[in-house]
């Protein structure tokens, strides 16, 4: 049997040409020496058109039955990751045909990198396929919704020695990152790497970080980074959270930049006023119609785009306005930042600056400025880079959970009495008398609006200037410190 699967698994890898035809041998060697075999004799059968999930749920049950894993999820990862390791080029070969083929045309090149991550399992297919994904209308326009057949809310990170964390360049080919390829890229004279994430939310999803574990700074240079990336990769658009910790999640220990190659929510947000800045009168200032408080700067000289944001991060990091209880420091904590998201559309470069405050008070103990418990049956781990795009990441339990909701409101139970549908119950009775008809047909169509609602309510809990006379006068005010 084992035999088998290894040819199948080295078939795989030349059909999907990311193993050399003259590397069968010594591939099949290495898949040998992983599972400690102590023959192998090469099937007669010759194989093709090879499904790999089918092929690796083979090797698992070999591999348990064999006392070699436990069947344990990170076990049977560990053992996929180095069996496929097996089959991908090294990473400096991977590295050279990327820049073969950028020379031809980026988008080519990403697109032959992305493929490699998924025909490698790096990039889980078949699981990503299980998400759930809709697109809800709202009065800021479409949002993407996606609940994660994978993630789990999880509030405590895990921190290793090594590799310190799963930014680090040290994952790459370790343990159940063997087959990682991770790219050397060079952002304002650094040399950093560039990788796809595994979770693929959404087309090409991508990671470039700082090889060494170093602390997130925001500063003229971030900016920089940002807009040579976006010249490396003009198709993508990439941003970076927060150098602070929001709610129950900690401030990022690892200086890294998420990105990808789709049109975000919040690139189609429109301007609702344009205002000039004093030694940037040339450059276009917004003010964006959508849920967070979100500045737009476009130019066609993304040098001045750094200054420019620069000069509004520095205002906003030491801003205040106690009226709309903006305070930028207590007892030495920092609490002002932002989220960054740049792109460039034809010749103009574009920066979204979305301002963010993480203070807490007794009131208030996920920040004044984060959604509160009340949004946390929909989503407890805070909001991130991707939900402040417009595109909401929530957690698997959802699955089972709103199928539970739906199946209770048409059955007209009690949503208390139910462990799966309590946490939900005063939710539903928010929105439920505004159906006159509820039916089998639109139930879920219901529940879905309802999840987009409340994801916009979760996006505007944070605004620091509100969407209200008072804080739109706020946003004014800042906006004339400039």
């Amino acid at each position: 049997m084992i035999n088998e699967i290894i040819k199948k698994l080295v078939t795989y890898g030349i059909e999907k040409n990311i193993t050399n035809k003259l590397d069968k041998i010594f591939v099949t060697n290495k898949i040998i020496e992983i599972l400690n075999l102590k023959e192998y004799s090469e099937p007669e059968t010759e194989y093709k058109d090879i499904t790999l999930k089918e092929t690796l749920e083979e090797l698992y049950d070999y591999a348990i039955q064999s006392g070699i894993i436990k069947d344990d999820e990170q076990e049977k990862n560990e053992l996929s990751s180095q069996v496929m390791g097996c089959l991908l080029p090294l990473p400096h070969e991977v590295t050279d045909s990327f820049k073969k083929i950028f020379r031809t045309s980026p988008k080519r090149a990403t697109s032959w990198l992305y493929s490699l991550a998924k025909d490698s399992d790096y990039i889980k297919t078949y699981e990503i396929s299980k998400n759930v994904k809709w697109s809800p209308s709202t009065k800021y326009g479409r949002v993407d919704i996606l609940i994660d057949s994978q993630k789990k809310e999880q509030t405590n990170p895990k921190t290793n020695s090594y590799p310190k964390c799963g930014m680090c360049h040290e994952n790459e080919g370790y343990k159940s990152n063997s087959n990682l390829r991770m790219l050397p890229i060079t952002v304002d004279k650094e040399d950093w790497m560039f990788w796809y994430a595994p979770e693929g939310h959404f087309n090409e999803q991508c990671i470039a970080s700082n090889p060494k574990h170093s602390a997130v700074p925001i500063n003229d240079s971030t900016f920089t980074k940002l807009f040579e990336f976006i010249n490396i990769f003009p198709h993508y658009f990439v941003g970076i959270e927060p150098e602070i910790g929001f709610g129950n999640q900690p401030a990022p220990e690892h200086e890294k930049f998420m990105g990808g190659y789709c049109e975000t929510p919040i690139e189609k947000a429109s301007v609702e006023k344009y205002y000039s800045v004093k030694r940037f009168e040339d450059v276009q200032l917004g003010i964006l119609k959508w849920p967070a408080t979100a500045i737009r700067i476009r130019y066609k000289d993304y040098t001045k785009l750094v200054k420019l944001a620069n000069h509004i991060y520095q205002k906003w990091k030491i801003y205040n306005d106690e009226a709309l209880n903006i305070v930028d420091k207590t007892n030495g904590e920092e609490h002002n930042s932002a989220c960054f998201i740049a792109r460039k559309i034809g010749d103009l470069y574009e920066l979204d600056i979305i301002l963010r405050n993480n203070r807490k008070t007794s009131l208030y103990p996920q920040g004044i400025f984060n959604p509160s418990e009340k949004y946390h049956h929909i989503k407890s781990d805070g909001l991130t880079l991707s939900d402040f795009m417009g595109m909401a990441v929530l957690p698997a339990r959802l699955n089972p959970e709103l199928k539970a909701v739906a199946d209770k409101i048409l059955e007209c139970e009690n949503l208390y009495e139910d462990e799966l549908t309590a946490k939900h119950a005063k939710w539903v009775e928010k929105f439920i008398l505004e159906y006159d008809d509820i039916s089998g047909d639109n139930i879920d169509k219901i529940i879905q609006t309802e999840v987009g609602r409340t994801f916009i309510e979760m996006l505007e809990s944070s605004a620091v200037f509100k969407h209200n006379p008072e804080g739109q006068e706020g946003l004014e005010k800042f906006i004339q410190s400039l």
